[in-house]
């Protein structure tokens, strides 16, 4: 009987499917990583921007005390593979959007697959894509340099 083998494939990819638009989650290092890239362009004061890129060079004495959150509601990132200079990503946020060309849509593409964030291909393309990125850091606990303190939760999949 041909029918079981068949059935229990359709029934993986099915679930695989259903996996790739459900919430996921990152911490430590990618989540610093996905935070900082991302925090560049995101609408956030100036002051938890610095300590956010200081953070991600290394640098631990920025006085800072609270938490600090970096959220885009979408993220779609493209990468060609047959026109191999083609690199773009499009940020979307809640008071407008960014986009990216080139060596900055490069690092984010990278760091969300880093992250964990999926690339499918498609027409030429690879493509990696997430919704409702919400980072949260706590200074104090990375200044600890123990491994904690930064956390990302999104929903991965390439809505174009």
């Amino acid at each position: 009987m041909r029918a079981g083998p068949l059935a229990a494939l359709t029934f993986v990819l099915a679930i695989g499917d259903a996996n790739a638009a459900t919430a996921n989650s990152t911490s430590g290092s990618a989540a610093l990583a996905l935070a900082a890239v991302v925090a560049q362009y995101a609408p956030i004061a100036t002051a938890p921007k610095r300590v956010v890129a200081s953070f991600f060079k290394g640098g631990i004495v920025f006085p800072y005390g609270g938490k600090i959150s970096v959220a885009a509601d979408k993220i779609v990132c493209r990468i060609g593979n047959v026109d191999i200079t083609s690199r773009s990503c499009d940020l979307t946020f809640k008071v407008g959007k960014h986009a990216l060309k080139g060596r900055e849509a490069n690092e984010l593409f990278a760091t969300m697959l880093m992250a964990g964030i999926p690339a499918e291909g498609a027409a030429g393309s690879n493509i990696a894509g997430l919704s409702k990125l919400n980072c949260t850091l706590d200074p104090r606990v990375i200044k600890q340099k123990a491994g904690g303190g930064a956390d990302c939760t999104f929903e991965a999949g390439n809505q174009p």
